[in-house]
């Protein structure tokens, strides 16, 4: 008996404790000479009232029946969608082995068994799909080996060599992000949906002078928090005052002494992709911290998430709480606020390389540039304006049992395909909020076998 045989049949007696009946309204789903006969129904709801596109969806392996499965033993259809007919002999020498064949009953969509922990063990699975207002949609995961089906990467992430150091770059195609300063993220526009950091980062290309179709840095950082980063509020009496792992009192003593950071490219897929940060020895002098933090692109997203685990956490101070930030535009003549979210909206906006302007006079002028920050209600946000460091949004945010938060941050510019002014940018907010606080519901979830 071979060993997919034998993986099959032990599959079946597994499920044959946990469903014994599957209704007839969705036959089962067959590609080429892949002929499943174990999959796992995933019931997946919209809690709200509109229709969301391209909306995250993530089923954690511990709700999972069978969670021993390798990446090429999971296959993610979508029964409604019409199935693909027998490929052309042409098709099947332009893609190559690969290539998906005849299918039967729905069709395939992209997904990931991705692997946060990096212990090799996956921990979710990650895929994108659309949402009628209130809609309840099926999906099933067919189990049996079957390594065809390819799509093109929607989002990148990688660690690049970059003025003489090394930085995390991770990026959509509607919008990228990267870390020159270890905590506080540098944003570059899209004028175009396409990737550009496998292009830019191995040549080396300077974001403000890079050729017009990969985008444009848009985004200056110095002091600030530019697009996004983190802090910690240790004094309650002095609420504007904040701490910051870049301006610690050791930063100018070497990274034996001053807080010190590594970099890893988690993930690297075709929906989502993730860098991390650890950072270390950083000492505020009223407290002693650690933590890892990771930024995700999404695919079609103008947003990236992060999400801060600190793994040392001894303030000195009672009442010290979380923080997080973004720069007060320059040229800002407004900002929107609801609840966990700030909006900052400028105009005129200068996006250069200033060492290079004063050489060369040389300068990108934006008519609208928007920046915003949210994070989830559930963490009981409070807005404070940070005077210091250039003038900055922040959120604090109250300390949680396990010592993580997190927070979204987005972007929007004049020369980009999506969210060009700021009645586009504000209303792609109040609904990548509103969706960030509800996010889709696994409502039923079982396995199911062949008679």
């Amino acid at each position: 008996m071979s060993r997919i045989t034998t993986f099959i049949l032990g599959l079946v007696c597994a499920f044959a404790g946990v469903s014994r009946a599957f209704p007839a309204d969705y036959g089962w789903y067959t590609e080429g000479d892949f002929f499943p006969a174990s999959r796992i129904r995933v019931v997946v709801t919209n809690t709200l009232n509109f229709e969301r596109k391209d909306c995250p969806v993530i089923i954690r392996r511990e709700i999972m029946p069978l969670a021993s499965l390798e990446s090429r033993w999971v296959t993610l259809v979508d029964p409604t969608i019409p199935s693909q007919p027998k490929p052309s002999v042409e098709t099947l020498k332009k893609i190559g082995s690969g290539a998906t064949r005849e299918e039967t009953n729905g069709h395939w969509i992209p997904h990931q068994l991705d692997d946060l922990d990096q212990d090799g063990l996956w921990d979710e699975v990650f895929f994108m799909t659309d949402f009628k207002p209130l809609e309840s949609k099926t999906f099933f995961l067919y189990i049996g080996f079957n390594f065809r089906g390819k799509v093109e990467h929607e989002t990148h992430a990688e660690l690049g060599w970059y003025e003489k150091q090394l930085v995390p770059y991770w990026e959509s195609k509607l919008m990228g992000w990267k870390l020159w300063y270890s905590t506080d993220v540098d944003m570059f526009g899209k004028r175009e949906p396409m990737l550009v950091i496998p292009e830019e980062a191995p040549r080396h290309i300077s974001g403000y002078v890079a050729p017009s179709e990969f985008g444009h840095d848009i985004m200056t950082v110095s002091e600030t928090f530019g697009a996004g980063g983190l802090c910690l509020f240790e004094d309650p009496s002095q609420p504007g005052l904040i701490s910051r792992p870049r301006f610690n009192p050791y930063h100018d003593k070497g990274p034996v002494h001053a807080a010190r950071y590594s970099y890893h490219t988690v993930l690297n897929g075709p929906l989502r992709s993730m860098v991390k940060v650890r950072c270390l020895n950083w000492r505020t002098g009223r407290g002693e911290y650690e933590y890892e933090q990771t930024y995700t692109a999404y695919k079609n997203k103008s947003y990236s998430i992060s999400t801060v685990h600190f793994t040392m956490f001894l303030p000195e101070e009672r009442g010290t709480g979380f923080g997080c930030g973004i720069r007060k535009m320059p040229n800002e003549y407004t900002i929107f606020r609801n609840e966990g979210m700030v909006v900052s909206f400028a105009k005129d906006v200068i996006a250069s390389d200033p060492d290079v302007e004063k050489e060369w006079e040389t300068q990108l002028k934006l008519d609208f540039e928007g920046i915003a920050l949210v994070v989830p209600d559930s963490l009981k946000p409070r807005y404070q304006f940070v005077e210091a460091y250039e003038g900055n949004h922040a959120m604090c945010i109250p300390v949680t049992e396990n010592h993580t938060y997190e927070y979204l941050i987005a972007a929007g510019w004049s020369e980009g395909t999506v969210n060009r002014n700021e009645q586009e940018f504000r209303k792609y907010m109040l609904d990548t909020q509103k969706e960030y606080n509800n996010p889709v519901v696994i409502s039923d979830i079982k396995a199911e076998y062949k008679q």
